[in-house]
């Protein structure tokens, strides 16, 4: 029996078109009821919505973080007005092709969405205009020159930069046609968004910017031109947590949190956080809707048997480096690749000790993929020759946490990994700045000789010992993190299920939004009028 398969895709296709109009059709439901109910306030000035980047058809998490957001903030009276991108970016993020950068993206379907979402709201249209004085200025610029490029004052090659790393996957941009052509047009992107920004801005006066992670170019340039007024931005990203939101006044993608000095875990929140540990310990998370291990091995008799050769096992964990998060990660090293080629200098000099370098499970995320990658670094450098280095890549189901528990201490340069090892009561030496070495809950040194310095001391060392309060603190941060930080959408949301990682809205009434019925728009709308701090009470 043969099975049509073209047959087989049309019909998942209709199952796709048919729950995309769903969904559409209740957001614009909602939208009608949420205006009807709402009444004017006055004393308040608007809040400005922004959130180009987030999604191109159908809806991600965080589009409906800020749509919720929008709505909550409606029914307590206050005006919401959305910038919408209507064709004005030349190339966005999500819209650009990274193998044919000159297409174009498909605006007509973002677009359509953009009006579905807005059903019913203010909106003002960020359109294509020309600049002619900054074309000739950029059009023969070299890549060394675009990114550090700065106009009128604004700095838009910096705004822009970390979008194209993001967009090409990798760090090490490559000074040929495409790339700088794709800077260019990201550039003279980034200026359009700050000056219709700017003079929407002088027009409503609102009283706060909302706007999703801050690091990619139409945000980060909408950012840049109200932090000049003196206007309030809050970023947003997704939480730890399966549907969950993180929001703060601060850089989303570097999380800060004030953790209260005195604050301990009680009984009952050590073991919540114990809970979460231990499916997280055997592989059962996801992140922004991804499941990145359906199953997770413990370590094989080859690995043991290897092992056993060596007088101590040092695992190095790596993270992608094209993320949003290593701009804020790169203080004490250039990037992670400088990073490991100074690692590679030390395992030179200690055949005794297995290096165990683990790349990160992000970095071959299907449609996602690195295109500077750890298995790239370790065949290039030689590293894979080396008789005491074992390089598990990020498809491996290899349990790091089974690995940690064997090693002598760990070495990561700021993926989360290292928050965990510290919560196992392992000495941590971390590279680049993390969102949680805001506490002292590893080994952060000040430089990079130290931090080389600390390396060969740790390995040279009978034992290593971290002090007691790195444990503690890590288990006070991850909590933050996940039960106060991460704000729950799942009275909300749900999976779409045809797209991972994409949302649709569950069943609920406008009154379930109201923030006396709602704990987490309580919170996000306390942040955002009340100049709260975006936690949720316990």
């Amino acid at each position: 029996m043969t099975v049509d398969l073209s047959w087989n895709r049309n019909v998942e296709r209709v199952k796709r078109i048919i729950t995309r109009k769903q969904n559409d059709a209740r957001v614009k439901n909602l939208a009608c009821q949420i205006s009807g109910a709402s009444h004017s306030s006055s004393g308040n000035g608007p809040v400005l919505l922004f959130n180009a980047s987030t999604r191109l058809g159908g809806m991600s998490q965080n589009a409906a973080f800020q749509l919720l957001t929008g709505w909550g903030l409606q029914l307590e009276g206050i005006p919401v007005v959305h910038f919408v991108c209507k064709s004005g970016l030349s190339r966005c993020v999500l819209g650009t092709n990274r193998d044919k950068p000159y297409q174009k993206p498909p605006c007509k379907t973002c677009f359509h969405q953009s009006v579905v979402n807005t059903t019913d709201a203010r909106v003002v249209y960020l359109q294509p205009e020309e600049n002619v004085d900054l074309h000739q200025k950029i059009k023969n610029l070299p890549l060394a020159d675009l990114m550090i490029f700065s106009f009128n004052g604004i700095p838009l090659g910096e705004l822009v930069l970390p979008s194209l790393r993001w967009v090409l996957r990798r760090n090490t941009l490559t000074d040929d046609a495409e790339t700088t052509w794709l800077f260019r047009e990201y550039i003279l992107s980034a200026y359009q968004v700050i000056d219709q920004v700017s003079r929407t801005l002088e027009d409503l006066k609102p009283s706060a910017v909302v706007l999703f992670n801050g690091q990619f170019y139409p945000e980060a340039s909408a950012a840049w031109a109200a932090r000049q007024r003196g206007i309030r931005v809050i970023s947003h990203e997704v939480g730890l947590m399966p549907f969950t939101g993180y929001f703060t006044t601060g850089e989303a993608t570097a999380y800060p949190i004030d953790i209260p000095r005195d604050f301990e875990l009680s009984d009952e929140q050590n073991a919540r956080l114990d809970a979460y540990l231990s499916k997280r310990f055997q592989g059962d998370f996801s992140m922004a809707g991804i499941r990145f291990w359906p199953e997770m091995k413990g370590l094989d008799e080859g690995f043991l048997k290897k092992a056993a050769g060596f007088k101590q096992i040092v695992p190095v964990f790596t993270n992608v480096i094209f993320d949003t998060s290593q701009g804020h990660a790169n203080t004490l090293f250039a990037d992670m690749f400088a990073w490991l080629d100074e690692l590679l200098l030390i395992i030179k000099k200690h055949p005794e000790t297995l290096f165990v370098i683990r790349a990160h499970p992000d970095e071959k995320r299907p449609g996602k993929e690195s295109r500077e990658t750890v298995a790239g670094w370790v065949s290039a450098s030689g590293c894979r020759n080396l008789p005491n280095v074992q390089f598990v890549d990020s498809s491996e189901p290899f349990s790091s946490y089974d690995l940690i528990r064997r090693s002598k201490f760990i070495l990561f340069y700021n993926s989360t990994i290292g928050l965990e090892a510290s919560i196992m009561g392992m000495p941590v030496l971390c590279a680049g700045k993390a969102r949680f070495t805001q506490v002292p809950s590893v080994f952060f040194p000040s430089s990079a000789e130290e931090y080389l310095k600390m390396a060969e001391d740790f390995l040279t060392s009978e034992s290593v010992k971290a002090p007691a309060e790195h444990q503690r603190n890590a288990r006070r941060f991850l909590y933050y993190q996940i039960f106060k930080s991460s704000l729950p959408f799942n009275a909300f949301l749900q999976d779409d299920p045809f797209w991972k990682g994409y949302v649709n809205l569950k069943p609920f009434t406008v009154e379930d939004l109201r923030r006396k019925n709602s704990p987490t728009m309580d919170t996000i709308l306390h942040g955002i009028l009340e100049n709260g701090d975006f936690l949720l009470p316990e």
